[in-house]
């Protein structure tokens, strides 16, 4: 990435609120520049699914000390070859992504989009063995993370703003299971000035696993 490329990908004074930029506006950008759309390339799929295996492992090995070295070792090297193509938030594939799980977002639990309308979003989601809280079910905070990425977009669509969460409750009506599809449905009860109040639901089946009440507030140009 040159420097002209990492000076359009960053918010501007004309288009500003707290820092973000809107994965659409990115979206948009690149298609009106003639850009690939699938930045990171062809490979990036399927690098962050390998990178998943590999977190699905360490949750769960209890390693030699002549793996655990070794596995140090390889990582150290990995870690510094990885270096080299580190690049800034704005210009990351993580963010534009649309055809992979969460966008390609290592650090959300792996969902895909259904549907996505001012009326709400609905996706399919998969806690993994990483996001293991004991006993075979899902850690609570990782339910809590999956809540919070939803209402973000489901707040995005409905309001066309940029959000940050100002309150979300969860409520843990009963387990949810690792390794198995479940859905996950948000929608936009009342907007109140710049307040955006959500709801959302998590599925395994019929079985209500979670639900979630969300606050967020529209941003101002410039508001951090």
């Amino acid at each position: 990435m040159d420097d002209t490329q990492a000076a359009n990908a960053l918010p501007d004074a004309e288009h500003h609120e707290g820092g973000f930029r809107p994965v659409a506006d990115l979206i948009q950008q690149r298609k009106e520049r003639g850009l690939d759309l699938t930045i990171g390339g062809p490979h990036y799929g399927e690098l962050v699914e390998q990178t998943r295996d590999l977190m699905d492992r360490i949750r769960l090995i209890s390693p030699s000390d002549e793996l655990a070295k070794e596995t140090i070792a390889t990582l150290e090297q990995l870690n510094a070859r990885l270096e080299s193509a580190v690049v800034d938030e704005w210009s990351s594939p993580s963010w534009t992504r649309t055809d992979l799980p969460s966008r390609g977002n290592i650090t959300l639990p792996p969902y895909t989009v259904n549907s996505a309308n001012p009326e709400g979003v609905t996706v399919t989601l998969t806690f993994r063995t990483f996001h293991l809280g004991g006993n075979n079910a899902a850690h609570g905070g990782h339910i809590a993370l999956a809540f919070d990425d939803v209402l973000g977009m489901t707040a995005a669509v409905h309001t066309e703003a940029v959000t940050r969460t100002a309150s979300l409750t969860v409520d843990y009506r009963s387990i949810t299971p690792l390794n198995k599809e479940l859905t996950v449905r948000g929608w936009t009860e009342r907007v109140e000035g710049r307040k955006v109040y959500l709801r959302a639901t998590l599925h395994d089946g019929e079985r209500l696993c979670a639900e979630a009440n969300g606050l967020f507030i529209m941003l101002q140009p410039g508001q951090p």
